[in-house]
């Protein structure tokens, strides 16, 4: 399974060289419009795969570009997973925002669970 740090997202969003991924917000819509990742783009399909229904992602792949890297969101990264696996397995060049919206709500304030949690995925990728 493929995962992107925060901090790694935020470095390619805005990126000049033209290496910025479609950012993939799959949580419900009322979570996406009270507060979101700029350029970000919603499919609201966390409801049907936390309840392990993948159809309507699937009915959905034609809302994402198949030619860019997807980076995919929810509120913590565990449905998000589901939703990687999905792409990944339709071709798509597909990672998991660690920590989700919640990991990049920290990342942006800087906060220290932030910080504890960067370090285990730091200690982690040191492993595999």
């Amino acid at each position: 399974m493929s995962n992107i740090r925060p901090a790694e997202l935020d470095d390619r969003l805005g990126s000049p060289s033209g290496d910025e991924p479609f950012v993939l917000d799959i949580r419900p819509e009322s979570a996406f419009e009270s507060a979101a990742i700029d350029r970000s783009h919603n499919v609201p399909v966390y409801d049907d795969l936390r309840r392990g229904d993948e159809s309507t992602l699937r009915d959905r792949l034609g809302d994402v570009p198949a030619d860019r890297d997807v980076v995919v969101v929810c509120k913590m990264g565990m449905v998000a997973k589901r939703a990687t696996t999905v792409l990944r397995d339709e071709g798509y060049d597909a990672s998991t925002l660690l920590g989700g919206m919640s990991g990049w709500n920290g990342y942006r304030n800087d906060s220290l669970s932030y910080k504890f949690r960067s370090l285990v995925w730091r200690l982690r990728s040191l492993g595999e």
